[in-house]
């Protein structure tokens, strides 16, 4: 399968960087972890007035009627700049599920303006972070929910509750499409924040200087760093090529299921190696609150589980073969 992306996947990735990149998120996460969401929240509504908020959702609902290949291009770059908030329940997995459940109006409507939603799908993702309106799906009925007693992760710009059902929206609901939307979004996001890691510890190898010497030109920390380049690279296509099977643009005896599974298994391994091997570059500085990377280091780990564990994505793998 060859797989490019068009202009439009290009411009839609500079758009969205440039509004993050200018957004200072950085700074807006630490003011989220201290308890003020508001410029966070500010940063989302901009996201909702570019239309990625509504990549998924039809146009009659106040979307773009676009596909996952579109999604995964701006969750990568959200995934970069490591925006806080249920993004991935916001922008895929809720579009999805009210998809499946025939939901459409005023619901959907908010979600693509920028409201920040979030939703729990026991047993695969049995807790849900924190957000404006809430969603649980239990033994097929889609309902309203409460939150219940918050709990906090080791990201501390995430924070996860217990959902409590509410009046019912639907039954027999059918979870597989937004339970791997959910799991590639997820996947993206983790492909992101593994180039982003990479980027500061390359840029840091190339200031850091030791016996006269920028700590970059050692052989040792290019094989480091090396690594992380070639995992990134190795596990962006089969995001990509899962994309196109969420789209229906693969032959019809693919296994789109699998193939989320082992996107997200290839991102989240790139993503760790890449936290593992920016925090031996930086060293201690790395794990200080002060320091960026902190962000991407506990965010990263909490995302490998979300959405699927790896033991639980590489059993669905193993089931297909």
């Amino acid at each position: 399968m060859e797989f490019l992306l068009s202009d439009v996947h290009d411009d839609l990735a500079s758009s969205v960087d440039a509004l993050l990149t200018k957004a200072d998120v950085p700074t807006r996460a630490r003011a989220w972890i201290d308890g003020d969401r508001g410029p966070v929240t500010e940063v989302f509504a901009a996201l909702a007035d570019t239309g990625v908020n509504g990549l998924l959702i039809d146009e009659s609902s106040g979307g773009s009627s676009a596909g996952a290949t579109e999604m995964v291009v701006a969750m990568e770059q959200i995934g970069r700049h490591a925006l806080p908030g249920p993004v991935v329940e916001s922008i895929a997995v809720l579009p999805v599920l009210f998809r499946t459940a025939d939901i459409t109006g005023e619901r959907l409507g908010a979600l693509a303006e920028g409201t920040f939603g979030t939703c729990a799908i026991p047993p695969v993702s049995p807790l849900a972070p924190v957000a404006d309106v809430a969603y649980l799906v239990r033994d097929g009925a889609l309902s309203v929910a409460t939150i219940g007693d918050a709990q906090a992760t080791v990201d501390p710009t995430r924070t996860l509750a217990e959902l409590l059902p509410g009046d019912v929206l639907a039954d027999g609901v059918a979870i597989d499409d937004a339970v791997d939307i959910g799991t590639l979004a997820t996947a993206a996001q983790l492909i992101g924040m593994g180039g982003a890691m990479l980027t500061l510890a390359a840029d840091y190898a190339q200031a850091r200087k030791q016996f006269g010497r920028a700590i970059g030109s050692f052989q040792a920390v290019k094989h480091h760093l090396a690594d992380v380049a070639i995992a990134i690279e190795m596990a962006r296509p089969l995001v990509h090529a899962a994309a196109l099977g969420i789209d229906g643009l693969v032959p019809e005896d693919t296994d789109v299921r699998r193939d989320v599974a082992a996107a997200k298994v290839a991102a989240g391994d790139a993503a760790h190696l890449a936290a593992r091997r920016a925090l031996q570059v930086l060293g201690a500085i790395g794990y200080t609150t002060e320091h960026d990377l902190s962000l991407y280091l506990t965010k990263t780990r909490a995302l490998l589980t979300s959405w699927g564990t790896p033991a639980s994505l590489r059993q669905r793998v193993l089931e297909s073969l």
